[in-house]
């Protein structure tokens, strides 16, 4: 391709992304897109209002025929080189970026800029960067403009493992002390579980700024698009356990959006101890997380196990200004998995930690049916009581926490397991269907008071039904408690049951509270055995 053909087609895709004239006009040198030019998150931020202000216009996925069809073993053959990463060259940058190639499932390009001093530069995509392996692909016929797909970040006394990626429409995800990725973020989540198809908004371009010598923060900045909205994004990424993520949006809506999804976490439910409707496989346990944690407005710690659904569950919990919420793997124990592959015992918790005053809304969560692990069916999400508007500015600052424990933790005690299984006494005839549940807590004060045997209630409440020998009792190997009982549908029907459920001791709450959903089976499957 002749040059002047190359910096054509660039400016092309320029001028259809919506970027500014100056940067169109600054197109000179092969190596990169144009000169430096100034840059900070206020201009990103106006940009992303003017976006707005003009029609979508749909970027292409039309990829050249090598890279368009790559089978997942083909595309995972092409890799980096480890030479071309970002910031290799820079003495005491404690940390590099290198970029993900376009193909398989993304197929749309992202523009990569670094800011230094200010000032930002276009970095175009070279062939050279990298190596294509056993997948097939010729990298010397590819055109010079293709671009990139994504970024990864990693630390230069470390170059195989990497700590954050950003990868495919507004995804990114991250790792803790563990070095193990599971559950994924989003930048922004548009009518997610309506009966209509959910909106993907693209991160189309990255400014990278290039880390002061010694510095432990990164700052990315990222322009988000799509039918409903355009917004700008500023994440300052603290590598470390936990690793912190402090983010800034700004949306600026094209109409009327019904459900947004602020802050939005993804994650992966199929089996478990409290469900086992898909547990064909030799692992008892698989799971990216196990639950929904809530630090409510008012102070309460609520604690919603997943589940994985016959159908499209969706919850709604009703808050003002929320301290935090996130979906954590509490289970750490090796032996509930086994899997000595994935190492699901080492998947990090995601929490939301909002900077300021959110007002009302809810944090909401949708359960999607799965039959296979390689699928997320789980997302949550905080949606503001008031739709956004065409027009209107949408600020939001929160931090995110990437890590094995979450920033803060309940001074009560926790749920560390949900059980369920047929009710009834044994040794005793079932007159009746019921469902058991057995939920164990620990932490807080119970460690003292399972030790000397002190009286603790259950407080249960179900929305339907009849509850039937609710107990709790010390549970001493987990220092704990653990509460019992069964509810017996009211009727024949499937409709779910509600329960809630807390710990008590004279008068005071020792636990956080417990929220189930339960759909009783219909009655040709209410065996009483």
């Amino acid at each position: 391709m002749q040059r002047r053909q190359f910096l054509t087609r660039a400016a092309t895709a320029l001028a259809a992304a919506g970027l500014p004239l100056p940067l169109l006009e600054a197109l000179a040198s092969p190596a990169t897109l144009g000169p430096r030019h100034p840059f900070d998150y206020a201009w990103l931020k106006g940009h992303a209002r003017a976006l707005a202000g003009r029609a979508y216009a749909p970027r292409s996925d039309a990829l050249p025929a090598p890279v368009a069809n790559l089978t997942w073993d083909q595309y995972q053959a092409i890799s980096f080189r480890q030479d071309h990463a970002l910031w290799s060259d820079v003495a005491g940058a404690r940390f590099q970026a290198r970029f993900f190639h376009l193909g398989l499932y993304f197929k749309r390009p992202v523009r990569m800029f670094e800011v230094a001093g200010g000032q930002a530069q276009e970095l175009a995509y070279d062939p050279a960067m990298f190596d294509f392996g056993r997948s097939g692909v010729n990298g010397k016929k590819l055109p010079q403009d293709l671009g990139f797909a994504g970024f990864r970040l990693n630390s230069p006394d470390d170059v195989r493992r990497d700590w954050a990626a950003f990868l495919g429409a507004s995804y990114f995800r991250a790792v803790g002390s563990s070095m193990q990725y599971g559950l994924s973020a989003r930048g922004l989540a548009i009518d997610t579980g309506m009966p209509r198809p959910e909106e993907f908004p693209d991160f189309t371009a990255f400014w990278l700024e290039r880390p002061a010598p010694g510095s432990e923060t990164l700052v990315v900045y990222a322009l988000l698009d799509s039918p409903g909205v355009a917004g700008a994004y500023r994440f300052a990424i603290t590598k470390g356990e936990p690793l912190v993520m402090d983010v800034d949006a700004a949306l600026y809506p094209r109409r009327e959006i019904e459900r947004i999804g602020i802050a939005p976490a993804t994650s992966m439910y199929q089996v478990g101890e409290n469900d086992r409707r898909m547990d064909w496989d030799w692992r008892a346990e698989i799971h990216d997380s196990d639950g929904l944690a809530m630090h409510s407005g008012s102070g309460e710690w609520i604690w919603r196990p997943l589940g994985n659904p016959e159908h499209l569950r969706f919850n709604a919990f009703a808050d003002e200004n929320p301290r935090g919420f996130g979906l954590l793997q509490r289970d750490r124990d090796f032996d509930h998995y086994q899997d000595d592959g994935v190492f699901y015992e080492k998947r990090p918790s995601l929490w939301v930690e909002p900077r300021h005053g959110w007002g009302r809304g809810s944090v909401q969560l949708v359960e999607i049916p799965t039959v296979d692990e390689t699928f997320d069916n789980i997302v949550a999400f905080w949606n503001p009581e008031a739709k956004p508007q065409a027009g209107q500015e949408l600020l939001y600052g929160y931090r995110l926490y990437w890590g094995e424990q979450p920033p803060v933790l309940p001074p009560l005690a926790r749920t560390v397991a949900t059980r369920t299984g047929l009710g009834g006494v044994i040794g005793f005839e079932r007159k009746r269907f019921s469902q058991r549940f057995a939920v164990d807590f620990a932490g807080g004060g119970l460690a003292a008071l399972a030790a000397r045997n002190a009286t603790v209630e259950a407080m249960v409440e179900s929305s339907r039904g009849e509850l039937q020998t609710v107990s709790a009792r010390p549970l001493q190997a987990i220092d704990g408690y653990r509460a019992m009982f069964d509810v017996v549908p009211p009727d024949d029907s499937t409709t779910q049951i509600d329960l809630r459920l807390y710990l008590r001791h004279e008068g005071r709450a020792l636990s956080e509270t417990w929220l189930y959903q339960w759909n009783p089976p219909p009655p040709s499957e209410r065996r009483l055995y």
